[in-house]
């Protein structure tokens, strides 16, 4: 087993270096042999042994037993090996330390070890979405129509092309370093736990206006109300949207705005009943139509049409009309109407009327006169 070299000596110190000495030289290691960037022989081997040297002399209370008891440590207890739980008696700013390696921050380095995320993607990210709902008149889901509705959205600000700075011109932000996170370390009993969150002071963006837009205040965006025509095909039905690309809010670094959901309502009709692409529809049907059979006017969606009744129709017959539905979303096939018939039976009935109908239940084999003393009166004078 290869001997310990001298904290000292790995970091390339003497034993009178200041802090910022030595957290100078832990950084310059630090760049150097850290394994995800370096490409030297034994770089991890490397990375360790100046990890823990520098968890050490960093802490005034274990840099001050190695002084008196070198790597035996007080009563021979050592100071522990490499890695990151050395940690705990450092104090100093990870994101500093590693800002600038060649592109890597702290949160890119050791975001997984501390269970930390990554840097936010700095490219463009599409606008969020917006949904809306719009109310239909059955006949307008029927036969399509076009609606015009008002948006409530996030749009880029035209003076400052969405930029939030005058001339557009942006800055690296100096609370984030330009990173769009921010890492937070937290000393625990087991060690460090670092965490990641957005910058309060670029709220994510990595970077701020340098001269500040009057118009948007620095945001980029400014709140507009727009109208928007919207066509609604043939067929459409309580529950179904409608998506337009771009209609939405505006995305950030040149992203492309979000998408417009419209979610469409139909609402119900008087007359009809809808299932799918087919229509329903009752209809009331005199008492001599359904005997004798007729031909009537029957309501579509197209307007009035002939419909021919057998003799003899009763209550709860059900005819249909080929053709006469809802054009089906996306295709050129049209559904049914079926009209269900009815017999309404007249609730007051004149003298020849009632006479009519007596004799046909006479005829049936069903005597309903009266033939009471009054009723035979009755009929005589005409009571």
């Amino acid at each position: 087993m290869a001997e310990k070299r001298d904290y000292y000596d790995v970091l390339g110190v003497n034993k009178n270096a200041s802090a910022a000495e030595l957290k100078e030289a832990y950084k310059r290691l630090a760049k150097k042999f850290h394994p995800d960037v370096s490409k030297e022989p034994h770089a991890e081997e490397k990375f360790k042994e100046a990890n823990e040297a520098y968890s050490v002399l960093s802490d005034a209370e274990k840099k001050a037993n190695y002084d008196r008891f070198g790597f035996a440590g007080p009563g021979g207890a050592g100071f522990g090996g490499a890695g990151f739980g050395g940690f705990q008696g450092a104090d100093f700013d990870f994101d500093s330390l590693f800002g600038n390696l060649g592109g890597f921050g702290f949160g890119d380095l050791f975001g997984e070890a501390f269970g930390g995320g990554r840097r936010r993607p700095r490219g463009p990210v599409q606008g969020d979405p917006i949904k809306v709902e719009v109310s239909l008149s059955f006949e307008e889901a029927a036969f399509g129509a076009t609606k015009e509705i008002e948006v409530e959205r996030h749009e880029a600000c035209e003076a400052c092309g969405g930029s939030g700075s005058k001339g557009g011109e942006r800055t690296a932000c100096g609370k984030c370093r330009g990173s769009g996170m921010v890492q937070h370390v937290q000393r625990t009993a087991f060690g460090l736990f670092s965490t990641t969150s957005p910058c309060h002071a670029c709220q994510g963006k990595g970077s701020v206006a340098r001269d500040v837009c009057l118009k948007c205040r620095g945001h980029g965006k400014v709140n507009a109300v727009r109208k928007i025509q919207v066509k609604v095909p043939p067929g459409v039905w309580t529950g179904n949207h409608l998506r337009l690309t771009s209609e939405g809010n505006a995305g950030e670094r040149g992203g492309r705005p979000g998408d417009l959901f419209v979610v469409l309502f139909v609402e119900p009709h008087d007359v009809f009943r809808r299932d799918g692409a087919d229509v329903y529809c009752k209809v009331p049907l005199g008492f001599a139509e359904a005997a004798l059979g007729a031909e009537i006017e029957v309501p579509t969606l197209e307007g009035r049409a002939r419909l021919k009744v057998p003799p003899g129709t009763q209550t709860g017959t059900v005819f249909r009309l080929k053709g006469k539905g809802v054009k089906e979303l996306d295709s050129n096939r049209f559904g049914d109407e079926y009209v269900k018939v009815f017999v309404k039976v007249p609730e007051k009935l004149g003298k020849e009327e009632r006479e009519l109908l007596e004799r046909l239940a006479e005829l049936d084999g069903k005597n309903l006169r009266d033939d009471s003393l009054l009723g035979k009166f009755k009929r005589k004078f005409g009571g």
